[in-house]
This record gives structure tokens, sequence and C-alpha cells, in this order.
């Protein structure tokens, strides 16, 4: 059951070849074999995940059953889930119980779906690798001497090795998308407003996104009915008609324009990378798709701009957690400012208290203007270079990271490189765009490469229909890592 797509599955309970119940003790049952192993879960619930499979049987009873309705899942542990522990992998939130489901969760236990439980992340969502977790890190199913990529390699470890057949996401400077290319699973990172923020803890307002983790591009299609949608609760959330996400599935390529920007294929780029990410080129090609050389020129930018807004919009975020209302509270100290201090010092970990202070500094009097206003004003050079690509070209693919999965501890020590892992997919989050990535061979030490597919806003059916056109000629994301397989 656990090798089946989300259609494999509902068609599987629908017709009533398996109860949910039975789908739900299968994959806890894989949890409780495989996780040890690779730390992708922070809290995972057997009986609050039976009981939902439960009501979800007795509907599909009723006949009132959708495309996810009784299909385990699991959220990313910065959603907040009512009656869940939320711990966004901090010490500051280890006790969190969250009182209010988000959006996202919302739009999922609507559909039917079971959460089995939350996965492991860089705390609060700050982190390339999955290693600033307060609760140790994710470890690749490909490799558990590897990351998995950040800051949602929990549940892309977890739908890699097939412990849950999705998960949730958020995807701030490319959290979903280098996680999947790094697990061979697909992976998409929706348009700036698309699916609502609301119950998920902010890090960076104005580049967090919802997103999710699946087998196929059409699983992806089918996360992102459930998910989208206007939430008045959200200010940022757009009001946009309800769209079927698939629409698009059946459709060729033929006579799509798919644009290369020049500035992807450099010497930061791993020669494994590059071979695998030509290939997939070449087969959209050979499906009818014209290849159309395109540039971003301002793309060398998109790295040193994000780590001046993404932290300036962190160290206000979290300024909140001071130890007062809720959160971890220092148990010794000798007035509120100390009580402030000591809490946050304990509270937070290391790359979170780096970007609290980066931020800190570059909003301050005197170097607002020198660092954060110039750093939004190319943050616009960046979103004009992309829709000037978009006069020439219908959608844009390349890599998603410059390297396959790197070994834990090989870049802990060195911020700026690891920060540099995210070259390729901070632009689109500064643009406000939609990506996906989707798996596209093995490079350097056998390891997963993804094919990073961007669209133009509110493009998501196109690319998916893009990234589905290639996994029907191809099967890397039918590759499950050995020994996750049976």
């Amino acid at each position: 059951m656990h090798e089946l797509t989300l259609s494999a599955l509902g068609a599987l309970l629908r017709e009533r070849r398996a109860s949910s119940e039975e789908l739900v003790r299968h994959f806890l049952a894989r949890i409780a074999a495989h996780d040890p192993a690779l730390n992708a879960f922070i809290t995972v619930d057997g009986e609050k995940a039976l009981a939902a499979a439960r009501e979800a049987d007795a509907r599909l009873a009723r006949g009132e059953a959708g495309p996810l309705t009784g299909i385990p899942l699991a959220h990313k542990d910065l959603f907040c889930a009512k009656g869940w522990r939320t711990t966004c992998g901090s010490r500051m939130l280890e006790n969190f119980i969250s009182p209010y489901d988000a959006h996202v969760v919302e739009r999922f236990n609507a559909a039917g779906a079971v959460l089995v439980g939350k996965t492991n992340m860089d705390e609060f969502a700050m982190g390339s690798s999955n290693e600033n977790s307060h609760f140790g890190p994710v470890r690749n199913p490909w490799d558990p001497a590897r990351v998995p990529g950040g800051s949602s390699g929990g549940s892309a470890a977890a739908v890699a090795a097939r412990l849950v057949p999705a998960a949730t996401g958020t995807d701030t400077g490319g959290s979903i998308r280098q996680p999947a290319a790094f697990t061979g699973t697909c992976g998409i990172r929706p348009t700036y407003g698309a699916v609502s923020r609301y119950g998920m803890v902010a890090f960076a307002s104005s580049l967090d996104q919802a997103g999710a983790f699946g087998k196929s591009a059409e699983d992806l299609a089918l996360l992102m009915n459930a998910m989208a949608g206007f939430d008045e609760r959200d200010s940022t959330s757009v009001e946009r008609p309800p769209e079927d996400y698939g629409r698009e599935l059946a459709q060729p390529l033929e006579g799509l324009r798919v644009g290369v920007p020049k500035e992807y294929f450099t010497d930061d780029l791993a020669p494994g990378v590059a071979a695998c990410v030509r290939e997939a080129l070449a087969e959209l090609e050979r499906q009818g798709a014209r290849l159309v050389e395109v540039s971003l020129p301002n793309q060398a930018l998109a790295v040193p701009v994000y780590y001046v807004i993404a932290p300036a919009e962190a160290s206000s975020n979290l300024s909140r957690f001071d130890g007062v209302r809720y959160g971890h509270r220092a148990a010794d100290y000798a007035d509120l400012n100390d009580l402030y201090r000591k809490s946050r010092a304990e509270g937070f970990g290391p790359e979170v208290r780096r970007r609290i202070l980066v931020g800190t500094y570059v909003l301050s009097h005197g170097y607002y203007d020198a660092y954060y206003l110039q750093a939004q004003k190319v943050r616009r050079l960046i979103a004009r270079d992309f829709a000037e690509a978009f006069r020439a070209c219908d959608v844009i693919a390349g890599p998603v990271a410059p390297s396959v999965a790197f070994p834990l501890g090989a870049k802990t020590s060195d911020p700026v490189q690891m920060y540099l892992e995210d070259l390729y997919t901070i632009p689109v989050n500064l643009a406000g765009l939609p990506g996906l990535s989707v798996p596209c061979g093995f490079g350097e030490q056998g390891l997963s490469v993804g094919l990073q597919v961007i669209g133009d806003y509110f493009g998501e059916a196109r690319m998916l229909r893009v990234a589905h056109r290639y996994q029907l000629a191809t099967d890397w994301h039918r590759r499950a890592p050995p020994g996750f397989a049976s």
C-alpha cells in the first residue's frame, strides 16, 4: 500500500478494498519500524489518527468521500493543529499544545485526510539541511549519513521513505523544493497568497508559503485542490475563484515554451546535477516543448538580498517569544529584562539567534536605508527579471540546488556555504512565484537530483502539466530508497 499514489489509495478506499483504519495502521507500523533511523517525526499520535480513520470510514460508508478521505498524511510541525504539540523544532515551543487549527489543517480535515503526526524541521524553518532542530537532525533515506535538505526535511524524508503518502511543508527560500530534490520526492511551493498562512507559525511573512510533498505531480494537484483557497483571516490571502489544479495534466507539451536561464548553468552547478537537468530538458523537448534561452541578470544578488530581508522579518516575528505569554521561560531570573534575555537565549538555537541578531542590525537606526531598503529595491528588480523572462516563455526550468545532498555536519560551521544551497530557489520566493521540484535522475554518489519548474503567478496547473508529462516518460519519481521499498 505504501507504494501507491494518492489517487490509487483513494480508489482503494472508495472501492472498499481496504479501510482507512487498515491504511493508517499500516503507515503507523512503518513509522514505528523506520523512523528511529531517520528522525523524521517529532510527534506521532496513533490514538488520534485511528479515531480520525474511523470517522473517515464512516464517511466512506455513507458515500461522502472525496479524493483524500481516509488517506494518512503528516504536517510540518509549524502548522498549528488543535490538541497537537506544535514545536517548530524549537525548545522555545517544546511543550506548546495548539488550541486551534491552521487553515491548511482545517482544509485537510474537511477533506477527510487523517493526520498521523507532525514532522521534524529546522528550528522556526531556519535552515537548509534540517540540522538545526532542537529534536536532532533528520537523516536522508537514500543515505542516512547525509542531510535531507531543509527546512521541511522531516516531511520530505517521511514521504521518500514511504512513512506517509503525503505531507505538508513550507517554503520561505526553497524549503520544500530543495528537500524534495535531495530526497527524490515531488514538492510544490504555490504562488504567494494562494494558500493561507493562518495558523502557520511565521518566520518571514512576505516570503513564507505553505505547500506539499507527494510521490507525483498528480499527487501534488490533489493536495493543492485541498489546500488552496481564500481565507479572510490572512490579509495576504488572494481571493480567487476555486480551480482544479489537475485540469491540464492530460494536455501535451507540444508548442510549450520552456525558458532556460543562462545564469543557471555555471561553475556553481555540480556536473552530475547539470547532466540530469539537461537530460530532463531534452525529454521535454522530445515531447514537443521548445527550449528558449532567457536571462535572470540579478540571480546572483538573490542570496544576499534574502539574508537581509528574511532575518529582518524574523527578528520582528520572533519578538513575541519572550518567556512571558507562552513558550519557554527561564527558571531563574533577576528582573524582567533578565527573564527576556535568559528565556530567549535558552529557548532559541544558534541559527535562530544568529538571524535575529542580523535582522535587528539591518533594521536599526542608521542601517535601515543602507541594508533593508536597498535589499527591497533589488528584490523588485529580481521580480522584474522574471516578468521579462515570462514574455518569452510559458514556464522556466532548471536545477533546484547546486549539488546533491551533502554529508551531515559538512556545512554547519560555515553559514555562508549553507546559505548558497538556496541559490536557485530563493529568487522564486523573492518574486512570490510558484515553483516545484520533481526527481530527474541521480548525480554524484548516486544521489537524487530535482528538476525545478517555475511558473508565472497562479500558473500552478501549467507547472504540474509539465511535471506530469515528464513523469509519464520517466520513472525517477517511482524509485524508493533502498531498505524502504518493502
